[in-house]
């Protein structure tokens, strides 16, 4: 009997949870990727008191990968791939602490890979990168009609001006 292997988590924050939703659902070892909160002080909080940047929580995805399949290291490899780490609290239109870049490390192991990844980003760009990293806190899932946003709604504005090209730009689509 083939041993089963164990599924990992990471929970990451970088702009809008569309557009890293996205990104993680065409990862092959990925078995999911959920748009939610984390981070904030609120309990359940909903996206409008979010979107307030009141509550402390930023948008966050969080992906279930299959280590097997692909690496955390190649997870971040993704994830600082599909936004930018030096904006503070914004990414492209979308500004507020809710958008901010953070990894929330569900293990040691995560967090020291992490430091490792941020460090050798910032060299790579030459320039300070703000992501944040974190210990795990608690996931909220968004609402229903988040999930999946641009592949069920792939022709609205948001989707077609910042998804879109991001997911052509990393070769997605």
């Amino acid at each position: 009997m083939a041993e089963r292997v164990q599924l990992q988590t990471a929970t990451l924050g970088g702009g809008c949870f569309w557009c890293i939703e996205a990104v993680y659902r065409r990862i092959s070892g990925v078995q999911s990727a959920k748009s939610g909160y984390a981070g904030g002080t609120v309990p359940n909080p909903s996206y409008e008191a979010v979107c307030t940047g009141q509550t402390g929580h930023a948008e966050v995805v969080q992906v279930t990968f299959d280590p097997s399949e692909i690496s955390y290291d190649s997870i971040l490899e993704v994830f600082f791939q599909a936004h930018d780490p030096t904006t503070l609290n914004r990414q492209g239109a979308d500004v507020g602490p809710q958008y901010r870049s953070v990894i929330f490390c569900h293990s040691d192991e995560q967090k020291r890979i992490a430091e490792r990844t941020v460090m050798a980003v910032q060299e790579a760009l030459g320039k300070p990168v703000v992501t944040k990293i974190e210990p795990e806190t608690t996931f909220y899932p968004a609402e229903q009609y988040h999930d999946q946003y641009f592949d069920r709604n792939p022709s609205a504005g948001y989707c077609r001006v910042v998804i879109h090209p991001k997911l052509k730009k990393l070769g997605m689509i």
